[in-house]
Protein backbone atom coordinates (compact mmCIF):
# COMPACT_ATOMS: atom_id res chain seq x y z
CA UNK A 1 0.00 0.00 0.00
CA UNK A 2 2.80 2.58 0.76
CA UNK A 3 4.69 1.88 -2.20
CA UNK A 4 1.83 2.13 -4.28
CA UNK A 5 1.04 5.66 -2.96
CA UNK A 6 4.41 6.42 -2.95
CA UNK A 7 4.74 5.19 -6.92
CA UNK A 8 1.39 6.87 -7.46
CA UNK A 9 2.82 10.40 -5.43
CA UNK A 10 6.06 10.46 -7.75
CA UNK A 11 4.23 9.58 -11.06
CA UNK A 12 2.06 12.85 -10.26
CA UNK A 13 5.36 15.33 -9.66
CA UNK A 14 6.57 13.98 -12.98
CA UNK A 15 3.34 14.25 -14.66
CA UNK A 16 2.55 17.63 -13.14
CA UNK A 17 5.93 19.57 -14.28
CA UNK A 18 5.03 21.10 -17.73
CA UNK A 19 1.39 21.84 -15.87
CA UNK A 20 3.63 23.81 -13.18
CA UNK A 21 5.37 25.85 -15.93
CA UNK A 22 2.16 26.40 -17.71
CA UNK A 23 0.50 27.63 -14.51
CA UNK A 24 3.34 29.85 -13.69
CA UNK A 25 2.96 31.19 -17.11
CA UNK A 26 -0.37 31.96 -16.23
CA UNK A 27 0.26 33.68 -13.04
CA UNK A 28 2.94 35.50 -15.08
CA UNK A 29 -0.04 37.15 -17.07
CA UNK A 30 -2.72 37.73 -14.67
CA UNK A 31 -0.84 38.75 -11.36
CA UNK A 32 -4.33 39.95 -10.07
CA UNK A 33 -5.75 36.56 -10.59
CA UNK A 34 -8.25 35.99 -8.37
CA UNK A 35 -7.95 32.58 -5.86
CA UNK A 36 -11.08 30.94 -7.39
CA UNK A 37 -9.76 31.57 -11.19
CA UNK A 38 -6.64 30.11 -9.52
CA UNK A 39 -8.65 26.92 -8.60
CA UNK A 40 -10.08 26.71 -11.65
CA UNK A 41 -6.94 26.31 -13.15
CA UNK A 42 -5.46 24.31 -11.23
CA UNK A 43 -8.54 22.12 -11.10
CA UNK A 44 -8.53 21.82 -14.76
CA UNK A 45 -4.88 20.63 -14.94
CA UNK A 46 -5.36 18.17 -11.78
CA UNK A 47 -8.70 16.85 -13.78
CA UNK A 48 -6.68 16.33 -16.89
CA UNK A 49 -3.96 14.79 -15.26
CA UNK A 50 -6.76 12.41 -13.37
CA UNK A 51 -8.60 11.51 -17.23
CA UNK A 52 -5.76 10.75 -19.23
CA UNK A 53 -4.25 8.10 -17.27
CA UNK A 54 -7.64 6.66 -17.00
CA UNK A 55 -8.32 6.88 -21.21
CA UNK A 56 -4.86 5.39 -21.50
CA UNK A 57 -5.98 2.52 -18.86
CA UNK A 58 -9.19 1.74 -20.87
CA UNK A 59 -7.34 1.84 -24.01
CA UNK A 60 -4.92 -0.83 -22.97
CA UNK A 61 -8.01 -3.24 -21.97
CA UNK A 62 -10.09 -2.58 -24.91
CA UNK A 63 -8.55 -0.82 -28.05
CA UNK A 64 -4.57 -1.42 -27.24
CA UNK A 65 -3.92 -1.28 -31.19
CA UNK A 66 -5.50 2.14 -32.55
CA UNK A 67 -3.71 3.72 -29.07
CA UNK A 68 0.00 2.18 -29.96
CA UNK A 69 -0.70 4.63 -33.08
CA UNK A 70 -2.32 7.37 -31.53
CA UNK A 71 0.98 7.37 -29.19
CA UNK A 72 3.04 8.41 -32.20
CA UNK A 73 1.48 11.52 -32.47
CA UNK A 74 1.42 13.23 -29.00
CA UNK A 75 4.20 14.83 -29.33
CA UNK A 76 3.30 16.60 -31.96
CA UNK A 77 -0.17 17.26 -30.81
CA UNK A 78 1.77 18.98 -27.51
CA UNK A 79 4.06 21.27 -29.42
CA UNK A 80 1.52 21.99 -31.32
CA UNK A 81 -0.53 23.02 -28.96
CA UNK A 82 1.64 24.96 -26.88
CA UNK A 83 3.00 26.82 -29.77
CA UNK A 84 -0.30 28.10 -30.40
CA UNK A 85 -1.10 29.27 -27.39
CA UNK A 86 2.33 30.52 -26.55
CA UNK A 87 2.51 33.01 -30.18
CA UNK A 88 -0.77 33.85 -29.30
CA UNK A 89 0.34 35.78 -25.77
CA UNK A 90 3.26 36.74 -27.34
CA UNK A 91 1.08 38.40 -30.21
CA UNK A 92 -1.41 39.59 -27.41
CA UNK A 93 1.54 41.07 -25.44
CA UNK A 94 1.84 43.95 -27.93
CA UNK A 95 -1.94 44.23 -28.42
CA UNK A 96 -2.77 44.05 -24.18
CA UNK A 97 -5.53 46.77 -23.47
CA UNK A 98 -4.28 48.87 -20.74
CA UNK A 99 -5.90 49.67 -17.85
CA UNK A 100 -4.71 52.28 -15.03
CA UNK A 101 -1.16 51.14 -16.98
CA UNK A 102 -1.29 47.49 -16.71
CA UNK A 103 -1.51 45.07 -18.76
CA UNK A 104 -5.10 42.96 -18.87
CA UNK A 105 -5.12 39.57 -19.94
CA UNK A 106 -8.29 36.89 -19.35
CA UNK A 107 -7.50 33.03 -19.98
CA UNK A 108 -10.68 32.40 -21.86
CA UNK A 109 -12.08 28.33 -21.35
CA UNK A 110 -10.64 27.23 -24.60
CA UNK A 111 -7.02 27.81 -24.06
CA UNK A 112 -7.39 26.66 -20.79
CA UNK A 113 -9.09 23.30 -22.22
CA UNK A 114 -5.88 23.50 -24.87
CA UNK A 115 -3.15 23.91 -21.69
CA UNK A 116 -4.78 20.86 -19.89
CA UNK A 117 -4.95 18.55 -23.02
CA UNK A 118 -1.45 19.50 -24.18
CA UNK A 119 -0.08 19.35 -20.54
CA UNK A 120 -1.67 16.05 -19.86
CA UNK A 121 -1.61 14.36 -22.96
CA UNK A 122 1.69 12.25 -22.38
CA UNK A 123 -0.33 10.80 -18.99
CA UNK A 124 -2.17 9.05 -21.31
CA UNK A 125 0.90 6.34 -21.65
CA UNK A 126 0.77 6.09 -18.00
CA UNK A 127 -2.43 3.89 -18.58
CA UNK A 128 0.32 1.54 -19.98
CA UNK A 129 2.06 1.42 -17.03
CA UNK A 130 -1.18 1.19 -14.64
CA UNK A 131 -2.45 -1.72 -16.69
CA UNK A 132 -2.25 -4.24 -13.76
CA UNK A 133 -3.89 -2.60 -11.42
CA UNK A 134 -7.53 -3.40 -10.96
CA UNK A 135 -10.21 -0.32 -11.74
CA UNK A 136 -10.43 1.18 -8.21
CA UNK A 137 -6.28 0.90 -8.15
CA UNK A 138 -5.94 2.67 -11.39
CA UNK A 139 -8.64 4.93 -10.43
CA UNK A 140 -7.15 5.93 -6.88
CA UNK A 141 -3.80 6.05 -8.65
CA UNK A 142 -5.10 8.62 -10.91
CA UNK A 143 -6.64 10.91 -8.72
CA UNK A 144 -3.73 10.90 -6.57
CA UNK A 145 -2.08 11.55 -9.57
CA UNK A 146 -4.21 14.86 -9.82
CA UNK A 147 -4.16 16.15 -5.72
CA UNK A 148 -0.59 16.40 -6.51
CA UNK A 149 -0.98 18.47 -9.86
CA UNK A 150 -3.40 20.58 -8.26
CA UNK A 151 -0.80 21.20 -5.42
CA UNK A 152 2.11 22.02 -7.82
CA UNK A 153 -0.34 24.35 -10.09
CA UNK A 154 -1.01 26.43 -7.23
CA UNK A 155 2.24 26.81 -6.43
CA UNK A 156 2.98 28.13 -10.02
CA UNK A 157 0.32 30.36 -10.26
CA UNK A 158 1.71 31.87 -6.69
CA UNK A 159 4.93 31.58 -8.36
CA UNK A 160 3.88 33.15 -11.66
CA UNK A 161 2.17 35.62 -9.47
CA UNK A 162 5.19 37.22 -7.80
CA UNK A 163 7.01 37.43 -11.20
CA UNK A 164 4.22 38.53 -13.23
CA UNK A 165 3.66 42.09 -11.10
CA UNK A 166 8.01 41.89 -10.82
CA UNK A 167 7.97 41.70 -14.67
CA UNK A 168 4.66 44.02 -15.68
CA UNK A 169 4.54 44.12 -19.84
CA UNK A 170 7.09 41.77 -20.50
CA UNK A 171 4.99 38.84 -18.74
CA UNK A 172 3.67 37.96 -21.62
CA UNK A 173 6.42 37.78 -23.82
CA UNK A 174 8.04 35.50 -21.04
CA UNK A 175 4.47 33.28 -20.72
CA UNK A 176 4.32 32.90 -24.15
CA UNK A 177 8.13 31.88 -24.57
CA UNK A 178 7.76 29.74 -21.82
CA UNK A 179 4.92 27.53 -23.38
CA UNK A 180 6.50 27.31 -26.67
CA UNK A 181 9.58 26.00 -25.27
CA UNK A 182 7.44 23.62 -22.96
CA UNK A 183 5.96 22.51 -26.23
CA UNK A 184 9.63 21.99 -27.65
CA UNK A 185 10.95 19.66 -24.56
CA UNK A 186 7.56 17.43 -24.64
CA UNK A 187 8.44 17.24 -28.64
CA UNK A 188 12.02 16.48 -28.15
CA UNK A 189 11.84 13.83 -24.96
CA UNK A 190 9.21 11.87 -26.81
CA UNK A 191 11.02 11.54 -30.47
CA UNK A 192 14.09 10.50 -28.42
CA UNK A 193 12.30 7.50 -26.67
Amino acid sequence: MIQFVLQSLLCGVGLAMDAFSVSMADGLENPEMKKSEMGCIAGTFAFFQWFMPMVGWICVHTIVLYFSFFQKLIPWIALLLLSHIGWKMIQDAGNAETVSGKDTWKLDRKTLMMQGIATSIDALSVGFTIANYHLMEAFTASLIIAAVTFVICIAGLLLGRVFGLKLAGKANILGGVILIGIGIEIFVTNMMR
